[in-house]
């Protein structure tokens, strides 16, 4: 006897509180002040100080970047205020740079509750979490009925605090990360590729891979596209190295920051026995469409091995809690009304299920 089961995947963009770098109207300003948060790093790991340069970057960044200070001092204050910098090298202090976050109006947490409580997974694949403790707190403030009783979130590699997680109605057995993973003298994934085994009904195992993959925004072009290439043929030989695709249950969950006809997702989407659900129930590759930046594009998945493609039965992409839903559509679709400014979105992205009959 088969039971109906629900699987999906959103990118909330953080649920209670975002890195204010994160938050520039303008992605060109975010690289601008990433760029000069690097530098402000870069500055305070050399020997000897260059003191002048130090107190501008750290007054161009205060606002988006605090100073914490364990040992020994960097700065020399008055009061409250910082006046100059007091360590003359690295060695006469201990600390270091993180972000500053803000947190977000009320109607925008709520909207992105709405949208999980219309999508009502099983299992929901989260992208950009703050933290495991933030989003049990979310599932037992906004989703309570929903049973939500698993959930997991392991720190990834992005320090801004914008990881993968999950929700599950279903007991997770096992999990593996990939924080660690290496090609030469950097690590392969920009968050992680989380492996999850999720226990099914009946005692079947579900396999998840839950990635985000390099953005196109904050680095070169040539250099994010390789980054994506890497992660992709990572993923793809983690699923034919552990993973049977044509007997297992097996779904990579992702926001893979491209699109279908991109080459650097080739060696993830190329894959033998691994379908797009979104491509199974949409031909017009026009209605898979999860994002817009300047264009309507596909950059969410759901992939799934071959016996979830033989369970499927229908799949979409829940998209009312982004923004100007109607105007992006030319009327077709609206937003929730409570999304009445970009301010109150649930996300700019869509949260993309589907149904099986496992």
């Amino acid at each position: 006897m088969s039971t109906p089961f629900r699987l999906a995947t959103f990118n909330v963009e953080n649920l209670f509180a975002r890195a204010r770098v994160l938050n520039c109207a303008d992605n060109a300003d975010g690289d601008r002040l990433l760029a000069q948060v690097a530098r402000f790093r870069a500055a305070l790991a050399r020997p000897s100080y260059d003191k002048p340069a130090i107190l501008g970057l750290y007054r161009a960044l205060k606002d988006y970047v605090q100073v914490i200070e364990v040992r020994g001092k960097l700065f020399s204050r008055r009061g409250t205020a910082v006046v100059g910098v007091k360590a003359n090298g690295r060695a006469d202090w201990e600390g270091w740079l993180e972000f500053k976050r803000e947190e977000f109006a009320e109607p925008a947490i709520e909207n992105t509750a709405a949208v999980l409580r219309v999508v009502a997974a099983d299992v929901l694949c989260l992208v950009e979490v703050e933290s495991r403790p933030v989003l049990e707190r979310f599932a037992k403030q906004r989703l309570k009925d929903l049973g939500y009783d698993f959930n997991m979130v392991i720190d990834g590699n992005d320090e801004r605090g914008i990881d993968v997680g999950l929700l599950s109605r279903l007991p997770v057995r096992r999990l593996s990360s990939h924080v660690h993973d290496r090609h030469g003298r950097s690590r392969v994934f920009s968050r992680d590729c989380l492996e999850a085994e999720i226990l099914l009904p009946g005692g079947r195992s579900l396999f998840l891979l839950l990635n985000h993959f390099k953005s196109k925004c904050y680095g070169t072009a040539a250099t994010n596209k390789a980054r994506r290439k890497l992660q992709a043929e990572t993923v793809a030989r983690i699923l034919t190295a552990e993973y049977d695709l044509q007997r297992d249950l097996v779904a990579v969950c992702s926001d893979l920051n491209d699109t279908p006809d991109s080459g650097p997702l080739k060696p993830l989407l190329g894959l033998p026995h691994l379908h797009d659900v979104l491509a199974v129930r949409f031909h017009d590759v026009s209605e898979r469409w999860t994002y817009c930046y300047d264009r309507l594009q596909q950059i969410d998945y759901l992939l799934v091995s071959d016996p979830l493609r033989a369970a499927w039965r229908d799949s979409g992409v829940e998209r009312r809690g982004i923004f100007g839903l109607e105007k992006l559509t030319a009327g077709k679709a609206r937003s929730f009304p409570s999304v009445d400014r970009s301010t109150h979105a649930a996300s700019d992205h869509g949260a993309v299920w589907a149904d099986f009959e496992l």
